[in-house]
């Protein structure tokens, strides 16, 4: 069974307390909180609101992390030195294995997807078992829908077989 549909408005999230480790902060005494709001099925993401106060740190993503700004602002200098700022309804894309420092001057709020990266002899496992799966459906059930309402739908009635598109 899929998870449920989360639908979350910005800023009404309770958020607890999440430091950042004190050898990454730079400047100021930053304090981050967040809070999880919905994982996938395959436990790969994880979706965060997440807010921190004015400081300058190291951020290192050990995952992926897609992020969108809600509320606030921040001076990202990536690891090529150069400095961009993200305010509400911007966006940043961090992949694993990347660095950035991050400079905020009063407060910001974001929310974002972090992924945990799957071995690419994974990803190519899934793919083709997707694939499969698909060829398996298109073969089975679509004769078996063709054939059931080719029977009426009060023969698929009284056979008490219920299925959904």
């Amino acid at each position: 069974m899929p998870n449920p549909i989360v639908l979350i408005t910005k800023g009404t999230s309770e958020l607890k307390p999440a430091p950042i480790p004190a050898d990454w902060i730079l400047q100021g005494k930053p304090e981050t909180r967040n809070k999880e709001l919905a994982t996938s099925n395959d436990r790969t993401a994880t979706v965060f609101d997440w807010s921190c106060t004015a400081g300058r740190f190291n951020w290192h993503y050990a995952e992926d992390e897609l992020l969108v700004v809600v509320d606030g602002e921040t001076f990202i200098t990536d690891e090529k030195g150069r400095e961009h700022r993200l305010g509400p309804g911007d966006m940043g894309f961090f992949p694993a294995g990347s660095s950035a420092t991050w400079r905020i001057t009063s407060h910001v709020r974001k929310f974002a997807m972090v992924r945990s990266t799957v071995p690419k002899p994974l990803v190519f496992a899934m793919r083709l078992w997707r694939r499969l799966r698909r060829m398996v459906r298109r073969q089975i059930v679509s004769p078996l829908t063709q054939g059931l309402l080719a029977l009426g739908p009060n023969a698929v009635w009284e056979l008490g077989v219920v299925w959904t598109s």
